[in-house]
């Protein structure tokens, strides 16, 4: 097996509080990598998530920011991203799918499908990334298996083949059937290590002395019934995005987390071709290609350290190589690549296609640069979102007005919010997705870099980049809607609506074209027609 077939990325998605951060931590322990699993919240459990490593995570029980882990197993190499599951923080999850081969749905049995758990397939089907749907939560009572099965094909639009299935639920509970590998595998419940298995054959005698008469009969009935309904499962379709594998499970419990890897690391694709602008790029090709997906401030507090996270598409990265940063046309060197275990990173020597490493970033990167051998590639389809709410921040403490400003700068190369200055007056606007992105930012601050902000409230319906091929008649409209422009980190326009009536009216006046691209932009233009390119 070559360095790329060894490769497995993928995702972790889901609806908020359906258990992503729970099966990372327990596939983390499957790996090796930690000896005890934590928990999200914990009552017993001193150990918080390995993922989990910001303290507003630790102290919200919520994940706001994708992490990055890397483990061996079984002659594979694993990475997992574990993403936010609340939808203010979407366009982080958005753009990690951007990064990966192949995903994991998870599924709370008790609630089914949810909003965000569509939307996500709805991305993972544009981009015909495989997905696999693991329902979690057995061992509290929920709803029928067949039943969940019948609602994942209609709501997600994809076909589904279970490989495995569970006995009982709730306080019945007793463990699953591994369809894949044809055997039972009976647990006893522990939430922080991994425990012994039964293996028992499903037609014999000894079923019964293990989960009784009734249980053993209802399993024999429910295998026929999966066999006779659900095609043969086929790996090539699974690949292709036209099925979905179904495991059954209770990640707290580490109930069928295992079939669950075993499964996965055989079945999932290794790294695939990215396209770019130019052209389709293949992972086996010897010379290195790369992007920029995220950025996190302050991996380090201590240090101030912003990491560029970069996913490799073809070829071998090795350390201190000359590698072209395309957007800035300029050569550079990396003496500190570094792979990652959550906040804990360890300096690596080289990184083969498919791997996700950190870059140290000094305010080089922005998200969707291009690091190649020297070829001029740009790679598409990074999403860039327009903020749907708005407010002003002022600096609460005179004293640190440098601390404030290096955080806001840190923070809004995240690429999670957005900064504007607004011309009239000279106030900082943010501008975000979502109203818990103003609480994280403000926790940040204040913790991560001795800052305090206070946020004040502004009425606006959403912002506009503006262009136009004609100079005097973007000065007219800079001069007409003075006190609506305002300047966004690149130094480019942006007309800030205060209402759909404002927009549409500068619309009439100016005739302005909106984009087909994304509602962020639109142009002016003297013929009253003009191109739109999209806002990166």
């Amino acid at each position: 097996m070559t360095e790329i077939e060894r490769r497995r990325t993928f995702a972790i998605i889901s609806h908020p509080d359906a258990g992503k951060t729970t099966l990372t931590e327990k596939f983390l322990l499957f790996g090796g990598q930690i000896q005890v699993a934590g928990a999200v919240k914990s009552n017993k459990i001193r150990k918080t998530a390995t993922s989990d490593w910001m303290d507003i995570e630790k102290q919200r029980g919520i994940s706001v920011s994708t992490s990055v882990m890397e483990f061996d197993y079984e002659g594979y190499k694993v990475n997992i991203l574990d993403t936010p599951g609340h939808q203010d923080f979407a366009e982080d999850t958005y753009r990690t799918l951007t990064a990966v081969d192949s995903a994991i749905i998870v599924v709370d049995s008790a609630k089914g499908v949810e909003t965000q758990t569509r939307k996500l397939m709805e991305v993972c089907r544009m981009r015909n990334t495989p997905v696999i749907i693991f329902i979690n939560k057995m061992d509290r009572e929920g709803r029928d298996p067949f039943d969940l099965l019948d609602e994942l094909e209609e709501e997600l639009q994809i076909k589904v083949r279970p490989l495995s299935w569970p006995i009982n639920q709730g306080e019945r509970f007793k463990g699953v059937f591994n369809i894949y590998e044809n055997q039972l595998q009976l647990f006893t419940p522990d939430k922080q290590r991994v425990t012994e298995k039964v293996e028992v054959d499903v037609n014999s005698d000894e079923l019964n002395e293990h989960i009784g008469e009734q249980d053993a009969q209802k399993l024999r009935d429910d295998l026929e019934l999966v066999d006779g309904v659900y095609p043969e499962f086929d790996v090539e379709t699974y690949r292709a995005g036209h099925v979905a594998p179904v495991f059954f499970g209770s990640a707290l419990n580490n109930f069928g987390v295992q079939e669950l890897l075993n499964c996965f690391v055989q079945i999932a694709p290794s790294p695939k071709p990215t396209m770019a602008e130019e052209r389709e790029v293949q992972p086996t090709e010897s010379k290195f290609t790369g992007f920029i997906f995220k950025i996190t401030a302050n991996i380090d507090p201590n240090h101030r350290s912003c990491i560029a996270f970069c996913k490799i598409c073809s070829g071998k990265f090795v350390r201190n190589q000359p590698y072209r940063h395309v957007r800035l046309d300029k050569t550079l060197r990396f003496s500190s690549p570094t792979q990652f275990m959550a906040q804990r990173k360890s300096t690596i020597d080289e990184a083969y296609a498919g791997d996700i490493i950190g870059l140290p970033d000094n305010g080089i990167f922005k998200i969707g640069d291009t690091l190649t051998e020297g070829e001029l590639l740009h790679f598409r389809g990074l999403p860039s979102f327009s903020p749907e709410m708005f407010k002003y921040i002022e600096n609460d403490d005179p004293m640190k007005a440098k601390q404030l400003n290096k955080g806001i700068e840190q923070l809004m190369d995240e690429g999670v919010a957005q900064l504007f200055v607004n011309q009239f007056n000279g106030r900082k606007i943010i501008g975000t997705v979502g109203q818990l992105q103003f609480e994280v930012i403000e926790y940040r601050l204040q913790n991560e870099y001795n800052a305090k902000c206070r946020w004040e409230p502004v009425h606006l319906h959403k912002a506009c980049w503006i262009e136009s091929d004609d100079p005097k008649e973007l000065e007219n409209f800079k001069k007409r809607k003075y006190q609506y422009m305002a300047k966004d980190r690149e130094g480019r326009d942006v007309f800030l609506a205060d209402s759909g009536y404002v927009l549409s009216m500068a619309q009439q006046d100016f005739e302005l074209k909106s984009s087909s691209i994304s509602p962020q932009n639109f142009t002016i233009s003297a013929l009253l027609a003009s191109a739109v390119r999209s806002a990166k």
